[in-house]
């Protein structure tokens, strides 16, 4: 396979396409490169040798078109461009499988890097750290403060029971990866359903927020958010918990998930809840079941994927340590009611 045409990406197709739909975008023929891969969405990077573009299409050979719904990702983003919430500029939806096999989107390349460890972080130090995390938990307080309806997003989601709905699905996600005992689950899921707290108005949820799904840029400022596949109209707070317990240290030594917490000058769950409370005027009083919601959907994500290495059906190392990390977040989930 040519290094210009990955697979599920053509770009004479594309450029024939832009031409039709964007006369004069492009300039030149196109070159593509795939930059991530995997089950998510496929993202590529195009260009004619002046400009580039990024291209998201579903995995190939996808099934469930609701789980990679191009136009879903694409309205969010075209929704929220004109806001102060930093996207990218979109260019075009196709929703014609003809040209790439699939329906896709073009939108336009922005300048950054998504720090997705520790490590990664080191070379900023501890102050350039701790800026960029709270300018997530502003960039986070910037998403929720959008109107919905003021950008056509009123039908985006449906915000009533929203709570209620999504700890029955990661209930039956759990069921549907059920082939050893976990200790606890049962007790985090009930507890969790007795003490469900009234959510606030609804905002526009990313549903997934955390440093690596950012691009930091120069001054050390947000130049885009990413991956909006889980975006949603619903409770705001979802998001805050996600981002909470993606800041606490895991401290597990070998550990196949990435985490940034543990970095150098990294701000601790404690003063991104104040930012965001003082920042939002939200009330934060019950994040700590917000965070053990977090605990729990993430480890029967990865009890999902335990599950499927149990059966030989995951490609790549780390899958072997995974079910190890499960009983760990069970915990966590567990502790952080009970301090709440």
């Amino acid at each position: 396979m040519s290094p210009d045409h990955p697979p599920g990406l053509d770009p004479v197709r594309l450029r024939g396409l832009l031409d039709r739909e964007r006369p004069g975008l492009v300039r030149g023929p196109l070159t593509g490169r795939l930059i991530e891969g995997g089950r998510s969405n496929l993202t590529y990077t195009v260009s004619d040798g002046a400009s580039t573009w990024v291209v998201r299409r579903p995995p190939l050979g996808h099934v469930l078109a609701t789980a990679h719904d191009m136009k879903r990702e694409h309205r969010v983003i075209s929704a929220l461009h004109p806001t102060e919430v930093p996207v990218p500029r979109p260019v075009l939806l196709c929703e014609d499988e003809e040209v790439l096999g699939a329906p896709f989107y073009v939108m336009e390349f922005v300048e950054g890097t998504p720090y997705r460890t520790a490590e990664q972080l080191a070379p900023l130090g501890a102050d350039r750290t701790r800026d960029a995390v709270l300018s997530l938990v502003d960039t986070l307080v910037g998403l929720h403060a959008v109107d919905p309806a003021e950008v056509g997003l009123a039908d985006f989601g449906r915000p009533e029971g929203f709570l209620d709905r999504q700890l029955r699905r990661w209930g039956k996600q759990l069921d549907a990866s059920r082939n050893r005992e976990l200790a606890g689950v049962d007790e985090l899921h009930a507890t969790l359903g007795r003490r469900l707290p009234v959510s606030p108005a609804p905002a526009v949820v990313h549903g997934d927020f955390r440093l690596d799904n950012v691009l930091i840029g120069d001054g050390d400022r947000i130049t885009a958010v990413l991956d909006w596949e889980m975006s949603t109209l619903g409770d705001p707070l979802t998001d805050l918990g996600l981002l909470v317990m993606y800041s606490i240290p895991l401290e597990l030594p070998g550990s196949p998930i990435s985490t940034t917490a543990t970095a150098a000058g990294h701000p601790a769950p404690a003063e991104l809840v104040e930012r965001y409370a003082a920042r939002s005027g939200r009330d934060v009083s019950a994040i700590a079941w917000y965070t053990a919601f977090a605990w729990f959907k993430l480890a029967v994500i990865l009890e999902g994927i335990h599950y499927r290495y149990t059966l030989g059906q995951t490609v790549g190392g780390g899958f072997d340590r995974i079910g190890d990390l499960v009983p760990v977040f069970i915990e966590h989930g567990l502790t952080t009611l009970q301090e709440g």
